[in-house]
């Protein structure tokens, strides 16, 4: 008799590569909650303890502003979030450290510290300021996606009816600047003319820092297969959320029934904390378990991460899939409630038969290698090769 040594070979190629969580709205917390990442905590999904046992090498936090705050207002708070995270990284410097380049990451690998990256998330933040732009990536921010729940003045999104049809030429600008600059495009949230018309704008690579697929369950927030072939073709990374809404069709038709009392709990949660995004969120995850328990939700398990990713893979290969959790910014399955999870991913895809090499791309090469692209491609840009 063999025994399965699938356990140790995990925890072997767990443990050496990077691992890259592309999205997580851990800032929320710390902004509003005076949250302090060095301490393991019962509540939200990330610390440095947490990140440590789950072997996350690198993670951008999202620099969420909400659809309703506008214009400077919204670009204060996509900064004071962005000051957040550099207060936690001077907090923790034998663990954290900013990281700007693909280059930056694997040296914070040799470090022995987590590279944190930081990503703008609603393309309203920039108050229609290319200078703007221009300012969040001289401070560090290295990405940006495009809309959040509503189209911007140039952009439009996934949950929202349209407003351009896509782009506007001020929108296309933005893609240009971006690709100028050297900061990846993300279009997780955005329409799919919106998508359409980035790919036709962007010379880089373009990411989906949280997004599932569309055949699995059909919300507008996932990607079709066509849209997925599309990102794959010029060199993208869709990266697999774990928010149980875009993983299950079952759970997300759950939650639109008045039956389960959803609906009505969220906003009655949205009411009581007002502006604190993290309290929201906290509650949300804590109702959305509530709910699964009464039977009112179907559990769903984390396995369908994998599912996910099998599909994506199984698409377009593994070369174009990545990891973004949504940790702290929306509800997980069971069994995936926070970063210290991660190595189940790795075991469960050795034991659907992937390559190490592909379990590795899959875990965060795929990401550093579109950093790196887009780091060149803005090289050759500013020097007018391009």
């Amino acid at each position: 008799m063999h025994s399965d040594d699938t356990p140790s070979r995990a925890r072997q190629i767990h443990s050496t590569s990077i691992v890259f969580d592309t999205h997580a709205d851990t800032p929320q917390r710390f902004l509003f909650d005076h949250f302090d990442l060095g301490s393991r905590d019962t509540e939200g999904g990330v610390d440095i303890p947490r990140m440590r046992e789950g072997g996350i090498g690198a993670i951008f936090f999202a620099l969420w502003v909400p659809v309703e705050i506008t214009g400077s207002k919204a670009t204060r708070l996509a900064l004071d979030l962005l000051d957040s995270v550099n207060e936690q990284i001077r907090r923790h410097p034998d663990d954290l450290m900013l990281a700007t380049s693909s280059g930056e990451v694997r040296a914070a690998r040799v470090q022995g510290k987590i590279a944190i990256l930081m990503g703008v998330e609603g393309g309203h933040a920039i108050d229609n300021n290319l200078d703007v732009l221009r300012d969040f990536f001289a401070r560090g921010v290295r990405y940006m996606t495009l809309t959040h729940n509503a189209p911007t003045d140039w952009a439009d999104s996934s949950n929202h009816s349209p407003r351009h049809n896509g782009l506007t030429e001020f929108g296309r600008e933005v893609i240009r600047e971006m690709n100028r600059l050297g900061m990846l495009v993300d279009i997780s949230h955005v329409s799919d003319e919106t998508f359409n018309d980035v790919l036709d704008a962007s010379r880089a690579p373009v990411i989906a820092s949280h997004s599932c697929c569309r055949a699995i369950c059909n919300s507008p927030r996932n990607m079709t297969d066509d849209m997925i072939k599309a990102l794959a073709a010029r060199g993208g990374v869709i990266h697999i959320t774990f928010h149980s809404a875009f993983l299950s069709q079952h759970y997300a038709e759950a939650t639109r029934s008045p039956a389960s009392g959803w609906i009505a709990s969220l906003e009655s949660i949205d009411k009581k904390y007002g502006e604190n995004e993290a309290r929201k969120l906290a509650d949300g995850q804590r109702l959305s378990d509530d709910l699964v328990r009464a039977g009112k939700l179907p559990e769903v398990s984390w396995e369908k991460i994998i599912e996910h990713i099998d599909h994506a893979a199984r698409l377009v290969g593994a070369a174009h899939v990545g990891l973004g959790s949504d940790f702290d910014g929306a509800f997980m399955p069971a069994g995936m409630e926070d970063a210290s999870k991660f190595p189940m991913i790795t075991e469960s895809l050795l034991r659907r038969g992937y390559p190490e090499s592909d379990v590795r791309k899959i875990l965060g090469e795929n990401t550093l290698r579109v950093m790196s692209e887009t780091e060149r491609i803005a090289r050759e840009m500013q020097a007018g090769k391009l």
